[in-house]
């Protein structure tokens, strides 16, 4: 598998702004799980407006960006370079367990599909939602501990090495980030009906949590003195590719500080979405508690107005 592998990258040019539109590549995988998921949730917004419900835009747009940075991820010149730099796996990396993740929890499409689904298909994922399997994996404390530990398994195993010389380790890989992704991101910010959601508070204990995770590996890659990969980066440099390919030293460094630094620039994204649905949530009960006073205040001047017999 690892002569597939470099056989698909061995004669790529340098890596720029260009290459990122012109190295695009048609992988099934990727190709198939955004069609059909972005396929069924237009499908399911088009069934509400034809009944006349509405649907927030806020979400479409939501999932229309995660959809699409998934797309972006797997199939544009991020993917065609990202067995050749490490920096450019980075990238992917953080896209992929960070970015996509985040946007599909805000597109809420569980919500959407309780409410399209018809009768026995909604049974089921009413059924999936309340189950065990759902309960244990929607616990906050595992799915932190595999969001933050994760990244050390990949990166410091031979797990990493494996994803460079085999195809479909690579691709599980890129499904492994998702879904670990979402496992995290999910009860935290997003508004669907999920098992292990906790008060605001916990969520934004939990966010600032994850900052120092990302900090302190990005350092650690950065400090690394064996290479990421093995002999992988340095056989590149053997190849056509050998004149423009940076030091593999250099390029692991880079990849550190791209950890590092997006890490910490989208958990402030997060901690601002989680922030404002925060103060949505206290808003909307704010408005809850003050209809319920006016009903007892209503029932207690209606009690008082009643003539005594």
């Amino acid at each position: 598998m690892g002569l597939v592998v470099t056989a698909a990258v061995e004669n790529l040019p340098r890596f720029d702004a260009g290459a990122f539109f012109t190295q695009w590549g048609i992988a099934p995988l990727p190709l198939v799980a955004t069609v059909w998921a972005t396929g069924l949730y237009v499908l399911g917004v088009v069934v509400l407006r034809r009944r006349g419900d509405s649907w927030p835009v806020g979400r479409s747009i939501a999932w229309g960006v995660g959809m699409l940075a998934f797309y972006v991820a797997t199939s544009s010149g991020l993917a065609a370079y990202d067995t050749v730099l490490l920096s450019v796996h980075m990238v992917q990396h953080m896209v992929l367990s960070m970015v996509v993740p985040l946007s599909l929890a805000l597109g809420a499409p569980v919500t959407l599909a309780l409410r399209t689904l018809p009768g026995s298909p909604r049974r089921w994922l009413l059924a999936l939602l309340h189950s065990r399997l759902a309960k244990v994996l929607g616990f906050p404390p595992l799915a932190f501990g595999l969001y933050v530990l994760s990244p050390w398994a990949l990166y410091f195993s031979g797990w990493y090495d494996a994803s460079l010389r085999s195809t479909y380790v690579h691709e599980m890989m890129h499904v492994h980030l998702v879904v670990v992704g979402a496992l995290f991101f999910w009860p935290i910010v997003g508004v669907d009906p999920l098992p292990g959601r906790v008060a605001h508070p916990f969520r934004v204990l939990l966010t600032v949590m994850t900052l120092p995770f990302h900090a302190f590996l990005g350092v650690t890659i950065m400090g690394q003195k064996t290479l990421l990969g093995g002999d992988w980066y340095p056989a590149l440099h053997d190849g056509p590719m050998g004149a423009w390919l940076p030091d593999p030293y250099d390029d692991q460094k880079l990849a550190g500080g791209i950890l590092w630094g997006a890490g910490d620039l989208v958990g402030v994204v997060f901690f601002v979405v989680l922030f404002v649905q925060w103060v949505r949530s206290s808003m909307k009960e704010a408005e809850r508690e003050d209809r319920r006073l006016d009903r007892l205040e209503a029932r207690a001047r209606a009690a008082r107005e009643q003539p005594q017999e």
